[in-house]
């Protein structure tokens, strides 16, 4: 079936661009990795690589168009045995009922109905009925949080690389400095080592630092003063001393920043006693945790992911929407798998459930939220419910988030389970910045399908 071709952004902050030049022509066969366009702001211009083979069917925008949206459809790319007539007759052609097919002559056994099932959003029980909702990216959500927590407590402050005068990498801090001041909005060089340790020393002496990494694999740099001091030091003073610090910013994958850019610590930190783990996916994960965080007397990591900052969500249009750490949601009722993920793995997940819905497959879908303390309690209950459940994350399978929760469901719920457990994740290699690499090392939708079909037995 056709391919839709995006425009891509060159930032996490990029709303728009232009179309240059486009490098390939209707007709013109690609492969992946190959070079077909190029587009600019008045900051970069950028190379966009074909991540699938085929034939540039389509070109719906013209090169030299200026103000191009950020994922766009720029072009369609067909299949050896499509042609461009295909383009419109994919978007149009009406669905129709399938024929009947003949009675077999001995029905064949099913493990799950054939008849599509609904899949809907179940309700939050964390968001009273009847609440007014808002539009909100996780970028203004996380913002907001931060902003609220600073008005409300004097004690808190932000710190980290660009935060103050270029107002966030990410535009996380955008507006932060004008109303608080340099005072509680700092800048700092780039140093995770020293400012992460001042950060600490802030906690223990009684402030409450929210301490910014441009990515969290830079925070490998200060990886001793947030585990050895920071994590251990309530219980090394016998409860004497503590550090009420949050350490957030950009976890995994973006889009082509290499191997030392692209790595998800989830499971690094979710291994240490003294941290809470955060992993939120929507905007309204992100406000409500984050505030919890700041409140938190304990030490939070806090993991966002870049390529989810400019996503939209409804988010409650409260004046104080806290979220409890250590508690997941179920985003979708279901009945014959349960599949969890967490952070940006619920965009693989969501999508997956939608699709597995067409075809007769209900599963129910858990939003973990919460690395540490993790809410196995809510994942057991939806074992028990239906007997299998696959997890999907975007991080290395080795010593995995996804290894702890399948060891805690069989320990806990061996005797419910109809099928193995399994796992979708990252492929355990190092990120490639290829594009087409970079797509074959990530998980995708068709990977959780064909997954939940091994353990439905419906492949």
């Amino acid at each position: 079936m056709p391919i839709d071709i995006l425009m891509p952004a060159l930032s996490p902050t990029m709303e728009e661009g232009k179309l240059a030049k486009w490098l390939k022509a209707e007709g013109d066969a690609v492969t992946a990795g190959d070079v077909i366009a190029e587009i600019e702001t008045d900051k970069a211009t950028m190379e966009v690589e074909a991540v699938d083979e085929g034939t540039l069917g389509k070109i719906l925008v013209p090169e030299g168009t200026d103000n191009v949206k950020v994922n766009e459809k720029i072009a369609v790319l067909i299949g050896e045995d499509e042609d461009a007539s295909a383009i419109n007759a994919s978007a149009s052609a009406p669905v129709t009922a399938p024929a009947p097919a003949a009675e077999p002559s001995a029905p064949a056994a099913s493990a799950v109905p054939a008849a599509p099932v609904v899949s809907e959003p179940a309700e939050d029980p964390e968001i009273p009925a009847g609440t007014l909702m808002k539009s909100s990216t996780v970028r203004e959500a996380l913002r907001d949080a931060m902003a609220e927590e600073m008005r409300r407590d004097p004690d808190v402050f932000v710190m980290g690389e660009e935060v103050a005068e270029y107002q966030g990498a990410y535009k996380i801090t955008q507006g932060l400095l004008d109303e608080f001041s340099a005072k509680r909005v700092i800048d700092t060089p780039i140093t995770e080592h020293g400012f992460t340790g001042l950060g600490v020393g802030a906690a223990m002496a009684g402030l409450k630092p929210i301490v910014e990494f441009m990515t969290f694999n830079f925070a490998m740099q200060a990886i001793d003063q947030i585990i050895n001091s920071a994590a251990k030091t309530l219980y090394m003073s016998g409860g004497q001393m503590g550090a009420p610090i949050v350490f957030r910013g950009a976890n995994g994958a973006a889009a082509r920043v290499g191997a030392q850019h692209s790595q998800d610590y989830a499971s690094w930190y979710a291994n240490v006693p003294g941290l809470k783990v955060i992993q939120p996916y929507s905007a309204a994960d992100a406000k409500g945790l984050l505030k919890a965080a700041i409140r938190d007397p304990n030490p939070v990591i806090f993991l966002e992911n870049e390529i989810l900052y400019g996503h939209s969500f409804e988010i409650p249009d409260v004046d104080d929407f806290v979220l409890p750490i250590g508690k997941a949601k179920i985003e979708r009722g279901g009945t014959d798998v349960t599949l969890v993920s967490w952070g940006i793995g619920m965009t693989y997940t969501l999508q997956a459930a939608d699709e597995l819905a067409g075809m007769g497959i209900s599963a129910e879908v858990i939003n973990l939220r919460t690395i540490r303390p993790l809410d196995i309690e809510t994942v057991l209950a939806s074992v028990r419910k239906t007997g299998r459940v696959v997890t999907i994350e975007e991080a290395f399978p080795m010593c995995s988030v996804s290894s702890e929760i399948a060891y805690q469901v069989q320990e806990q719920a061996f005797d419910y389970l109809d099928a193995p457990i399994m796992r979708v994740t990252g492929k355990d290699v190092p990120m490639p910045y290829a594009a087409n690499l970079e797509k074959l090392a990530l998980p995708s939708v068709s990977q959780v399908i064909e997954t939940v079909k091994a353990v439905t037995y419906t492949a």
